[in-house]
């Protein structure tokens, strides 16, 4: 019975207990005995966790502002950190489904313009004092406050109301439709804070409480005893930091001194793998790409753009650079990963040297500058090809390298061209909203188009898949011809670890199970 082999991953992933375990499969009319057996068996699959030891993960950049505020988050590092000490309302598994985290329950109306939510009673923030709704109301209400500095505002602009009903009810009146919002929700920038904090420390109610943080090095974070829930936390200690080059993060973990690591190089899974480490593939909607901005010349070129798309030697890229762990882009963020939303229908951008050269003569341009840092994998030797493909059709691009360290604050949509990277995001509406929206937080080509705006919001409502295909196919074609964004290539999610670390498992959102791992790894002695 599916449902049961359901159950019994869930069981070893620790998304339920043994109480809670038990309890579905007599929901499901099996005997006491029958599901004991079904239980030993589960436990059975699953090496037995040890208690204690710590875990010191190293990403691959700190974001620009690195900050224990959920609502700026921007990279990896941040969204592990948040994940390890707060929560929000819904989560995401490992399948992708849904669930309720403080949210115990909640429920939409026929149009998806109303939500309700149920809040789990008894739980406690790090620093005291039990969540309620007026703490959720503080919370989303930040990221739809005038002049808010949310990475997500976007994906609330249709939000007229969040209003606590009763102490653990809070209901959500929307302007439009948004059946997306429950994904929306499982956001790190989505945590819920304590109300009116100023105190960031012991603002979460995640699984891990905050020891040290210094900006830009490292955070340490240490076993939340009195957590709400019994999925683990097993470590004594996780401490969260940054290698910024990737050679000397590999090195890292080759060495012992770090035990997880993101953003690996297809180049380095031989040496890891030779060397007895673990290296994690996952196929996802992540992708490295260029930035030309629209609004700054010379990105606001549109034949100096559509050269750049034609010299793109993508199946070069996927073959040579990511060793077939990838996927070829087509210059826009939604590829198979995304399922139904994906236009398979859309023809592929082909290498094209000679219509490189007619678009890049006619833009009037002979030159350009780019600025590169490795911000991930391959996207460097991405460039180091682009600029030789162009060279051989006379046209001069200049790589002005950069550490990754300040990045993104410092280059990332202010430099007229740049490279970029992008996690997937939980629905394809989401990803583009976010990105290419009329309100997009993250617009970072700076191309605006009130279409897109609308078949964004339309699409929220739709709920015929063919004719939600058809608006999706509108907007990869949209964004393919007539943006900034560059996306020679998506690759897989490619991470390392120690064989000793265990119990986590990775999703396509990004690094190590979609950066939610703290709450059920463990590492053997």
């Amino acid at each position: 019975m599916k449902e049961v082999k359901t159950f019994q991953q869930m069981y070893r992933d620790g998304h339920v207990n043994r109480r809670e375990f038990l309890a579905a499969m007599g929901a499901l009319g099996l005997t006491a005995t029958t599901a004991g057996g079904l239980l030993g068996s589960a436990s059975a699959l699953a090496a037995s966790p040890n208690r204690g030891g710590s875990v010191v993960f190293a990403s691959n950049l700190h974001g620009p502002d690195d900050t224990l505020d959920p609502l700026l988050g921007t990279s990896t590092i941040d969204y592990t950190r948040v994940n390890t000490g707060y929560n929000g309302l819904i989560q995401i598994w490992t399948d992708m489904s849904l669930h309720g985290e403080l949210a115990e329950e909640w429920s939409v109306n026929s149009n998806a313009t109303e939500y309700i939510f149920k809040i789990r009673k008894g739980v406690s923030f790090h620093s005291g004092g039990e969540v309620t709704a007026s703490d959720v109301v503080w919370s989303m209400n930040r990221h739809i406050e005038d002049g808010s500095p949310s990475s997500i505002k976007s994906f609330f602009s249709f939000v007229e109301e969040w209003k606590a009903v009763d102490k653990y009810t809070v209901k959500l009146t929307l302007s439009s439709p948004d059946a997306d919002m429950p994904y929306k929700l499982t956001q790190p920038q989505a945590k819920i804070v304590k109300k009116n904090t100023h105190n960031w420390w012991g603002a979460g109610t995640g699984p891990y409480v905050l020891d040290s943080f210094q900006a830009g090095v490292r955070s340490i974070h240490s076993r939340n005893n009195n957590y709400w829930r019994d999925t683990g936390q097993w470590l004594d200690n996780i401490e969260i930091t940054a290698i910024t080059d990737m050679n000397a993060r590999l090195n890292a973990l080759l060495s012992g001194s770090v035990d997880m690591i993101t953003a690996i190089s297809a180049k380095q899974i031989k040496k890891l793998e030779s060397s007895g480490l673990n290296v994690l593939s996952v196929p996802a909607g992540v992708y490295g790409g260029i930035c030309c901005l629209k609004n700054t010349a010379p990105g606001d070129n549109d034949d100096l753009v559509q050269g750049l798309r034609y010299i793109q030697d993508r199946e070069r890229i996927v073959r040579k650079f990511l060793k077939g762990h990838g996927t070829l882009g087509n210059d826009h963020p939604i590829n198979i990963s995304y399922g139904a939303d994906h236009c398979h229908e859309l023809p592929q951008i082909p290498y094209d040297p000679e219509k490189a050269k007619w678009h890049l003569n006619k833009s009037g341009y002979t030159e350009a500058e780019i600025w590169v840092a490795p911000v991930t994998g391959a996207i460097e030797d991405v460039c180091l090809l682009m600029q030789a493909n162009l060279k051989k059709i006379g046209f001069n691009l200049k790589l002005k390298k950069v550490p990754s360290d300040g990045y993104w604050g410092a280059v990332w949509m202010k430099e007229p061209l740049n490279v970029v990277s992008w996690n997937m995001r939980p629905t394809a509406n989401a990803m583009m909203s976010i990105q290419f929206g009329p309100n997009g937080n993250w617009n970072d080509t700076f191309w605006n188009s009130d279409r897109m705006g609308e078949l964004l919001k339309g699409s929220l409502a739709e709920t015929d898949a063919a004719k939600r295909h058809e608006m999706h196919c509108e907007m990869q074609k949209l964004v393919s011809t007539e943006s900034g964004i560059i996306i020679p290539y998506h690759t897989n999610i490619l991470d390392a670890n120690n064989p000793k670390v265990k119990g986590f498992s990775n999703v396509p959102l990004g690094q190590f199970g979609g950066n939610g791992w703290a709450e059920h790894i463990w590492k053997e002695a």
